[in-house]
């Protein structure tokens, strides 16, 4: 697709508006196909087209224009297209559906290269159903029992099947079609289970990010090599291994195995017994094997193996495994007689036994560290939004797993209707006593026992001066922490002088000040006054975001690249001037096009220029001075080459150093000549591709510029309009956004790209930050969580038995 825009013609803002939005209100539907766009194009888009009703003011505006989608910003790798790790739905990347990436690709085209990133839409949970879009794709390890140290990594989506990994794998590891195999899941270096359902998917067996699969092809004579392995294992040491309770009630079950060498898992007809859960997770059995007995460990010191970004869930785990009261209640099967299968809201026990056969394995003194999959995988029935492998709260899974607990394991089985009363003036005994009493008739069990309690809330109406007070019930304490007053930030500073490099500053601002206080806080440290100063937000060889002084710095988040330029607002001689963002581009060829593309690189730049003199010339000149500090000079010499117009590069009186103003005065001439005499069509200032004219004029070669410029989207994808070589002022605003073009060889002869690159570090860089670790008092958070607060206006209480609504403290 060319750059610029698709094939189809581009209909009208309003249009796009209107056929994207109902598109982008599809629901999402298991297996339907999604395309992930980088956020940073999407919003501009929506800026050009006026998507949002509070953002209309530049609806239409050339600069805003988006240019082809560009996706660049989410890969880490440019070559193989590889997505960043760690990347966030809204913030990263938006999803859209197959026909709006249709339209988008046909209005506007995709970088040249760029292949779409198309997702599909998969089903978590078994209860209760949870479509979302699988944005990264499982990988897996894979090896062949023979030769386990030769292992292929491969990528599979959540709803492929065990016999798809299975083919994949054949054709790998060239294993005939008629050849028997099986598949073995190596989750922990001694732990091994056989995925026999070959129809079920990566979800339902519980694969995660990194889990190693070993196929396993069968010996001519039928035997199975891991089978003869077991029986020349048969002098080997006793080994243990890890068993369920044998309660009817469990819907897990594991096998003890015949001893083995090396912990490799054997007893095939043991394990297509048994192992299939009643939820329908299709496991095979599952255990850990250690040493001999010599070798137990301290029961409850037991490590939790991370699944793929399950730090989250172990810690929770390991929280509530160190609580006696509940580990002993496990620990005696008291829970056995307690489970509630017939609550509707909660899981049929099935939560409660999973914990249960958890915590088991933790204490039984057998194992050093266990891998939580099963439990994962029924707290991912339960609660899809625990089903991935991504990231999530901790204390989102511990409030779950909480409640899920209370609600399989209540007494209560039938709940009565309850009508509270108010305090009236009764003794705080009395009410509180009551309250606890009512919330026991509906709630007890033994999460009630050890973890609820009841909260103290006094309410004093300031027209009535009516007092309230009541008690209600809580499992756990969502307690504020006291917050730091000021942030620390770390920025550059690109000074006007062009002879100075850029320059790293510390400063320490307001946590929630506006954009003039950093200005403020950098000017005390540099001396340059504020008001002088623009804030960027620099990204990817181009102006992300251009802050306006009472922008909040809450917009600014600890990974932008932030860039302050110092600008001028007037002249010398007192003439207002503008401020144009300028970036450098590259043009090269492509192989398969007579066109040329453009790339961007380097660092953007803003180029003040006096508004009575903005021409082509002056612009060129301006440009030169700014980038003078990393332009090389060309050695004397280089032949075959045409002399270099530097315009004002070495100094700020206009001349090339070594040249005198008669010399400066005959290039000019020549300049004009060579405008008289060149054809109408191409000027080389105004030229797309920045050819380099060789016609001798007065007997000498005509001077080469470095670059052309070219008017282009704020983006820097999309060219708009070239610049007029004919001395007349250019119609350019601050909103205009200006690329300065290289051809290949100009800039790899004259660009110096490792001074570009080179900055100073400000003293308040190379002192060692302060870190202030003082420890934060749970006294302190318990304090600012009791602080008597005024209610807001939104939060009216009535005041009975009085008229009204008051806003109580």
């Amino acid at each position: 697709m060319a750059e610029g825009g698709g094939c189809c013609e581009r209909p009208d803002a309003e249009t796009q508006k209107s056929e994207l939005g109902a598109l982008l209100r599809t629901t999402l539907q298991r297996g339907a196909q999604w395309y992930l766009i980088d956020s940073r194009w999407f919003k501009q888009w929506k800026k050009y087209v006026g998507f949002d009703s509070w953002d209309m003011y530049s609806v239409g505006e050339h600069n805003l224009f988006p240019g082809p989608i560009d996706n660049s910003g989410l890969f880490s790798d440019p070559e193989s297209q590889t997505l960043k790790e760690h990347l966030i739905d809204e913030l990263d990347y938006v999803l859209v559906p197959a026909e709006a990436w249709n339209k988008l690709l046909n209005w506007y085209g995709c970088v040249e290269g760029q292949q779409p990133i198309v997702r599909k839409v998969v089903e978590h949970g078994l209860f209760v159903k949870h479509c979302k879009v699988e944005v990264y794709l499982l990988e897996l390890k894979l090896c062949e029992n023979s030769d386990p140290t030769n292992v292929l990594s491969c990528h599979f989506s959540k709803s492929d099947t065990i016999a798809t990994i299975e083919k994949e794998m054949r054709k790998l590891f060239n294993i005939p079609a008629d050849r028997e195999t099986r598949l073995w899941n190596k989750y922990m270096s001694n732990t091994y289970e056989q995925l026999s359902k070959l129809d079920n998917t990566v979800q339902d067996a519980g694969l995660y990010q990194g889990q190693v699969l070993v196929i396993e092809p069968q010996n001519e004579d039928g035997t199975w090599p891991r089978q003869t392995l077991q029986s020349k294992s048969s002098t080997a040491p006793s080994r243990n291994f890890t068993t369920s309770p044998t309660s009817s009630a469990s819907p897990y079950s594991s096998v003890s195995a015949s001893p083995i060498s090396n912990g490799d898992s054997t007893n095939t007809s043991g394990m297509h017994s048994s192992g299939v859960s009643r939820g329908g997770s299709g496991f095979s059995a599952s255990y850990n094997c250690q040493e001999s007995p010599s070798t137990h460990v301290q029961p409850g010191l037991c490590g939790l193996g991370n699944l793929g970004n399950t730090c989250f869930m172990n810690s929770a785990l390991q929280c509530l495994s160190n609580t006696a009261p509940l580990t002993d209640y496990f620990l005696k099967d008291e829970y056995e007689a307690e489970i509630n299968r017939d609550n509707p809201l909660g899981m049929k026990g099935e939560i409660a036994e999973a914990y249960a056969e958890l915590i088991k394995q933790m204490w039984s003194g057998r194992d050093a560290h266990v891998a939580p999959r099963t439990f994962k995988t029924q707290v991912g029935r339960f609660a899809p939004q625990f089903s991935g492998y991504q990231q999530q709260d901790s204390q989102e899974l511990l409030a779950f797993l909480l409640d899920g607990l209370h609600e399989d394991l209540n007494r209560v089985k039938k709940k009565p209707y309850l009508e509270l009363k108010d305090a009236n003036g009764r003794p705080d005994a009395v009410v509180a006593k009551e309250a606890w009493e009512n919330h026991r008739l509906r709630n007890d069990s033994v999460i009630v026992d050890t973890f609820h309690g009841l909260f103290k809330s006094t309410l004093v109406c300031p027209e009535c001066a009516k007092v309230s007070v009541t008690f209600d019930p809580f499992c756990y304490l969502t307690l504020p922490l006291p917050l730091k007053k000021d942030r620390v930030m770390e920025i550059f500073l690109v000074p006007a002088d062009p002879r100075c490099r850029p320059t790293q500053y510390r400063v320490i601002v307001p946590l929630m000040g506006a954009v003039s206080d950093l200005c403020e806080a950098l000017s005390r440290l540099s001396g340059i006054a504020a008001e002088n100063m623009v804030v960027t937000d620099v990204y990817n060889h181009r102006f992300h975001k251009i802050f306006q002084m009472d922008e909040g710095l809450n917009h600014i988040m600890p990974r932008d690249d932030i860039f302050v330029y110092e600008v001028c607002s007037t002249s010398t001689d007192g003439s207002e001037c503008v401020t144009l963002p300028v970036y450098f581009r590259e043009r090269k060829s492509r192989p398969s096009s007579t066109s040329t593309g453009a790339v961007l690189y380097g660092q953007p730049l803003l180029v003040s220029v006096p508004k009575y003199k903005l021409t082509l010339e002056s612009l060129y000149q301006a440009v030169c001075e700014r980038i003078s500090r990393y332009i090389k000079q060309p050695l004397p010499d280089e032949s075959g080459s045409s002399p270099l117009e530097l315009g004002s590069c070495n100094g700020s009186r206009g001349s090339c150093e070594g040249e005198d103003e008669e010399e400066m005065e005959h290039q000019e001439e020549g300049r004009e000549q060579l405008s008289e005499t060149e054809d109408s069509g191409e000027d080389e200032l105004g030229s797309d591709h920045g050819e380099t004219t060789q016609k001798k004029l007065k007997g000498r070669p005509c001077p080469k510029r470095l670059f052309t410029f070219c008017l282009v989207n704020s983006y820097g994808t999309a060219d708009l309009n070239s610049l007029a070589a004919d001395g007349k002022l250019l119609k350019l605003n601050s909103r205009s956004t200006l690329a300065i073009d290289w051809d290949s060889e100009t800039r790899s002869r004259y660009y110096d790209e490792q001074e570009s690159e080179t900055y100073e570090k400000h003293v308040s860089m190379l002192q060692p930050q302060k870190k202030k670790k003082t420890a934060v008092a749970l006294r302190d958070c318990i304090e600012l969580f009791t602080t008597m607060e005024t209610l807001g206006e939104h939060d009216p209480w009535y005041a009975a038995p009085t008229s009204g609504q008051g806003h109580p403290d």
